[in-house]
């Protein structure tokens, strides 16, 4: 563009020039020569113009071979680097696959610490694939897929990213919700141990041995005798709390309380070589809470020798005692501090919930239930796996979580107890039993037999023995 600019200020001065060396040339001639200048410079601008066009297309093809020349190496790139991401994306699914394995082989036998390894290592994978599918978007890799999002709306792709981040989320929640149980707990330990220590005084208050024996429960660090012992006084408080409730449901609905009693002591004489064929009921009206809290001791404590309560076949317990004694005592401490109701919340199909299922169903006929409440909603979810929100089956859960516990320690000590019960119509024995109902001076008369067992008695490997509480009645 700059040689026209030039070349068309020569051209005016050429003919200003020649219009000075001929002022006295015709005006034809003067035309002439003048369109003579003229259409020799524009054939000369014509000229530079088609040299520009050639120059410019010249440009052109070489830019085009350079580009030409420049794809080859750019697809070799991008498909190693492809190359690169789907070695990481299958390196980063077998690792998954083996964090995966790892938490499962943690549920048998339990291990909270390597499944709580196991988890967190599931997770990170995770992570590591959604980052990596990030990294195909950005490379190209999913460009139809985009062009799709696009058309149908980005909300999709939103939610499909979020999706695994929502689910850690959830898991991060019911962990910090088991946390807050414990916090909760330990913070109730720690009121106790402040108020056993700071009372200086040396006069014996009413409930501090009980105090001491719970607190013992809550900070053992490994399972003893005396651990076991006053892991049944709880057992016992929450059976007779348990039997109280039942009792008053009982009375609301109008239930014939002797009737039922007897019924009770029937299904015990069936068990016992001592058989009561009397129409007659042994037991007072005002003692009938002891017939009660017997039938559900009785119901509860089945299979107790066994360590799943015969729910499966197991048989850790002799293939390797050692690991399962640990175990044991592992999920003692783990369950102690939790809320029955809140675990069951997290993990409604774990062994204890699969304990509570089968022992409410054993204790809580349908015809008792539709008696006391009009229905049957809570069998119904005890059937479906689920555990209901009530008060009652909360109380129930109070008994089971005891027992439970009771369970894990016997089978976390060497040697384990040795559970006995008295059988109907047997002597009794100060050493071996407790009677519910207190007599006057506080011994036992004579002539006094076992009318029916209320809850079982151990021999631990100390030598000590926790006494079975049974209702005694005259042998006439």
């Amino acid at each position: 563009m700059t040689r026209k600019v030039s070349n068309f200020s020569d051209l005016i001065q050429r003919v200003t020039a020649s219009c000075l060396l001929h002022p006295l040339a015709t005006a034809a001639s003067g035309k002439e020569d003048e369109n003579s200048h003229y259409d020799s410079e524009e054939n000369r601008n014509e000229e530079y113009e088609e040299e520009d066009e050639n120059e410019d297309y010249e440009e052109e093809e070489e830019y085009e071979y350079d580009e030409e020349r420049a794809v080859g190496p750019l697809k070799a790139l991008k498909v190693k680097q492809m190359e690169g991401l789907m070695e990481e994306v299958f390196e980063t699914v077998s690792s998954m696959k083996r964090a995966y394995v790892r938490l499962q082989e943690a549920h048998s036998p339990w291990d909270p610490e390597r499944m709580r390894a196991a988890d967190v290592a599931v997770v990170t994978e995770l992570r590591k694939l959604a980052v990596l599918r990030e990294r195909f978007r950005r490379s190209g890799g999913g460009e139809g897929r985009r062009k799709g999002r696009r058309r149908g709306g980005g909300v999709a792709s939103v939610r499909e990213v979020v999706a695994p981040y929502e689910a850690v989320v959830e898991e991060l929640k019911k962990e910090v919700k088991v946390k807050d149980l414990e916090v909760r707990n330990l913070r109730e330990k720690l009121d106790s141990a402040v108020a056993l220590t700071s009372n200086g005084s040396g006069e014996k208050k009413p409930g501090r041995s009980l105090s001491k024996r719970r607190l013992g429960i809550q900070v053992a660090a490994v399972p003893t005798p005396e651990l076991f012992e006053a892991a049944m006084v709880q057992v016992r408080e929450a059976s007779k709390s348990f039997t109280s409730l039942l009792l008053s449901l009982m009375h609301n609905a109008h239930w014939d309380i002797t009737a039922a009693v007897r019924s009770i002591e029937a299904a015990t004489a069936s068990t016992d070589k001592y058989h009561n064929t009397s129409t007659t009921s042994i037991v007072s009206a005002h003692h009938a809470k002891y017939a009660l809290e017997s039938y559900i001791s009785r119901k509860i404590f089945q299979g107790f020798d066994h360590e799943t309560f015969y729910m499966d076949g197991s048989l850790s317990s002799l293939l390797n005692p050692d690991q399962f004694r640990r175990d044991c005592f592992t999920q003692y401490r783990d369950m102690k501090s939790m809320d029955p109701t809140e675990l069951l919340g997290i993990l409604p199909s774990c062994h204890f919930g699969k304990f509570c299922s089968k022992k409410y169903l054993a204790i809580v006929h349908p015809k008792m239930e539709e008696s006391l409440f009009g229905n049957l909603e809570q069998h119904s979810q005890v059937q479906a796996g689920n555990h209901p929100r009530s008060e009652f089956y909360n109380e129930f859960l109070g008994v089971a979580k005891t027992v439970w516990l009771l369970h894990l320690l016997a089978f976390s000590l060497n040697p384990a107890p040795s559970q006995f019960e008295a059988s109907r119509g047997a002597e009794f024995h100060q050493q071996y039993m407790d009677s519910v109902v207190k007599f006057s001076g506080g011994r036992v008369s004579a002539g006094q037999v076992v009318g029916f067992p209320v809850s079982p008695g151990f021999k631990l490997g100390n030598g000590s023995v926790i006494k079975a509480r049974v209702y005694l009645i005259a042998r006439t």
